[in-house]
């Protein structure tokens, strides 16, 4: 179960196998209601009435809380990638805007019937707003609570 991970000055990328077969994984992963658990961040509060992610396209919304909102906010999280039991991806804006160019992308990769390695990436090279960027020191989420998002998948899918 040891975690790789890999950063770039716009990127960082974790992954780790899991023993667990690629459909259950993807389950928990596209439930927002499931979000909270598995967030090693502890920006997500809840989700907010939404339904199972199943195409590119759709838009969750998430409640949030965190100092570099000053407080409670919500997040709109524009669906950019989904293929069944391999990809799951979003752009996240705050609610009610287009999303700014960081995305969320986790990938899945059955490695036998009962082994999958799980990549995620943290990507904000899509972010060119100059104002937002003096605002917004990214990453706002480190490899370390990346990675702790990797174990609490791991725990949400063997719970």
């Amino acid at each position: 179960m040891a975690t790789e991970h890999h950063t770039t000055d716009t990127r960082i990328t974790v992954s780790r196998t899991f023993d667990s077969p690629a459909p259950e994984i993807f389950d928990v992963l596209t439930l927002p209601s499931r979000h909270k658990e598995i967030d090693g961040s502890g920006f997500i509060v809840s989700d907010d009435h939404t339904n199972r992610i199943t195409a590119v396209g759709q838009v969750f919304t998430m409640n949030m809380t965190g100092d570099h909102m000053g407080g409670d906010y919500q997040t709109d999280n524009h669906v950019v990638g989904y293929d069944k039991n391999t990809l799951v991806a979003w752009k996240t804006a705050p609610a009610g805007t287009e999303p700014p160019g960081w995305e969320w992308v986790w990938e899945l990769k059955a490695d036998g019937p009962d082994s999958t390695e799980v990549t995620l990436t943290y990507d904000w090279a899509a972010v060119t707003d100059k104002a937002l960027l003096q605002k917004v020191h990214f990453p706002l989420v480190s490899e370390s609570q990346l990675e702790d998002s990797l174990g609490n998948l791991a725990s949400a899918v063997a719970g």
